[in-house]
């Protein structure tokens, strides 16, 4: 659950610019995010898995997205103009982009089933989602549209989606339910915290809707990393970005910043709003930059806004994204993990090699999808720069997390039981506090379909606070990784316990997730969500690297952590690779 961001700051163009509005406004823009998602790790799908397709696509035929019968070995390679390494959103949404652009584009994937962070997998019966668990803006359209929506829009894809605008929130000062889109909060703060709480919170709305006007001036779908961004970014768009000169100055440094400011002190309010924050970045209020909080006031605090479900989970939605590409003539290869990039004699990657044997030659590019820590592994030490390797691996890294899958009996639960529940234990210590914050997502009471008859499937997980160094050296078939399971994990079974007291005795089925577990399935370093890069001291890198014909998208990448981010990271590094007018021309197409 992570109203994901968008930006710390657009490296390229703030070296190309001196006007110091532009560097203000392009660490906002970033920040376009209308998706709240959570990227976090799943259980390897069994011989019983299946994808929990949910997805309409504007067209009827499209390719399935696991083959019956995969290729392997020699049989995989083949020729390319640009090969991206892994399945998450940010590869796939840079493969499809790549393919609409008219490029031949394969996207080779170590797991069975795509998506990255964001699969799901399937067993008796029960959907289990990964990662992605709460959504915006998917169908929403124009400039202020989530970066995700604007591929999908470029591919022709359209998702089948519920609406609602409501969760669950549990508090040391109490239970309430929050809803998007109207003065819930205020009401909620006058019960708990009074008239001088509620001034303080009236007065920060004010504050923050200029703000937040600002933050969605310029659509991350603009940007490519080369000179062409002054003409598809400051060509298309100078003219607002210089009358919002002010804000944008406001926009670019942390949001702890924005409440001092404004004056607000009253503890609740904080702590509420180094939360959301944490849920949207990663980290609290001083570290996330107040553009994303703007573009979240915005989505949240504003009249007839709601939150959206795809059915079928955050897996319609990577199936969506697969089927795009194959219709523009994209390949996928599942269960095709990649040993190493290769290089020529020059040093400029030239295509990828795959474990028992194909290669996949790259006429233009290499893109990988993988962390940071993850590429560094993919290339031949000695070929590496050393400032860069330096850099990267002296990157700070979120925690990891705890999961607790369970299939459960739904008989005699209240129908309108959330979707979503938010549990934080204390506020002392902070939010990023291990052990401490529970998120909860039970998809199956917006999508039946995704649990027996009578029964629901929930996700409950500590969001990027449980320490990887618990973890280190396991041994997972030991009894000692057993028993730091068994404890770790009470944390989520008592915060679960607050919502469905009897959740224990109704349980018919239980699948844990650990740091070794996030590691291993998805293969990020130390089972990391992603780089802690806080706002205004420090910048995500951009999609190209010093390896002539290497780009990289992804969490590790420009804009950042998170379902939006990710996907513009993807369409940055796809824009990047085309023409200035084809990048133009699509600007054109989807109306922005």
């Amino acid at each position: 659950l992570e109203y994901s961001c968008f930006a710390k700051q657009s490296l390229y163009i703030a070296t190309c610019l001196s006007l110091p509005v532009y560097t203000h406004t392009c660490h906002m823009l970033h920040f376009q995010q209308k998706a709240l998602a959570t990227r976090c790790p799943g259980t390897r799908a069994g011989r019983r898995s299946a994808i929990a397709v949910k997805c309409k696509a504007a067209v009827a035929d499209a390719k399935p997205t696991q083959p019956r019968s995969p290729l392997t070995g020699e049989a995989r390679s083949h020729e390319t103009d640009v090969v991206v390494v892994g399945s998450g959103i940010g590869g796939l949404c840079c493969a499809g982009m790549l393919a609409k652009y008219g490029l031949k584009v394969t996207v080779v994937e170590s797991h069975s089933i795509p998506g990255g962070a964001a699969h799901s997998w399937v067993r008796d019966g029960f959907h289990f989602e990964s990662g992605p668990s709460l959504f915006s803006g998917l169908a929403s359209q124009g400039k202020e549209a989530n970066p995700l929506s604007h591929v999908l829009s470029a591919l022709g894809v359209q998702l089948d989606l519920v609406r609602y605008d409501s969760w669950n929130v549990v508090v040391p000062e109490g239970n309430f339910l929050t809803r998007i889109g109207n003065d819930n909060f205020s009401e909620v703060l006058s019960k708990i915290r009074g008239p001088a709480a509620v001034a303080e919170w009236t007065r920060l709305q004010q504050v923050m809707r200029p703000l937040a006007r600002a933050a969605a001036l310029m659509p991350p779908a603009a940007f490519r990393y080369d000179p062409g961004v002054l003409v598809t970014a400051i060509g298309r768009y100078l003219p607002a970005l210089l009358a919002a000169g002010g804000d944008a100055a406001r926009l670019s440094g942390p949001f702890s910043s924005v409440l001092d400011g404004s004056g607000v002190s009253d503890p609740f309010i904080r702590n509420w709003l180094d939360l959301l924050a944490f849920l949207l970045s990663g980290l609290p209020a001083d570290g996330t930059i107040a553009a994303e909080m703007a573009y979240m006031f915005n989505e949240w605090y504003r009249p007839n806004c709601f939150l959206e479900f795809p059915r079928g989970g955050a897996q319609a939605v990577v199936n969506g994204l697969v089927d795009g590409l194959q219709r523009h003539g994209g390949r996928l290869l599942l269960s095709s993990h990649v040993e190493r990039v290769l290089l020529d004699a020059r040093g400029r990657a030239t295509g990828v090699a795959l474990r028992g044997g194909g290669t996949v030659k790259a006429r233009k590019a290499v893109v990988s999808n993988a962390s940071s820590w993850d590429t560094l592994k993919l290339l031949p030490p000695e070929r590496v720069p050393p400032a860069w390797r330096s850099g990267l691996s002296s990157t700070p890294a979120c925690p990891s997390f705890m999961h607790l899958h369970l299939g459960f009996d739904a008989a005699g639960l209240d129908p309108s039981l959330e979707l979503h529940h938010i549990i934080v234990n204390s506020w002392q210590g902070g939010v990023t506090a291990p052990q401490n914050v529970v998120l909860i997502s039970i998809p199956s009471v917006k999508d039946p379909s995704m649990a027996p008859a009578g029964h629901h499937c929930l996700h409950a997980y500590l969001p990027a606070t449980e320490p990887y160094e618990l973890w280190k050296g396991l041994d997972r078939r030991s009894p000692e990784y057993k028993a730091l399971k068994e404890e770790r994990s009470q944390v989520l079974w008592e915060g679960i316990e607050k919502v469905i007291p009897d959740i224990r005795s109704r349980t018919r089925l239980s699948l844990l997730g650990t740091p070794l577990t996030h590691e291993r399935f998805l293969r990020r370093h130390r089972g990391t969500y992603g780089p802690a890069i806080q706002a205004g001291k420090g910048l995500f890198p951009g999609p190209g690297t010093p390896i002539p014909g290497l780009y990289c998208c992804g969490d590790s990448t420009f804009p950042g952590i998170g379902v939006p981010a990710v996907a513009a990271s993807g369409a940055i590094a796809a824009n990047s690779l085309v023409p200035v007018w084809q990048h133009w021309a699509l600007l054109d197409e989807i109306g922005v």
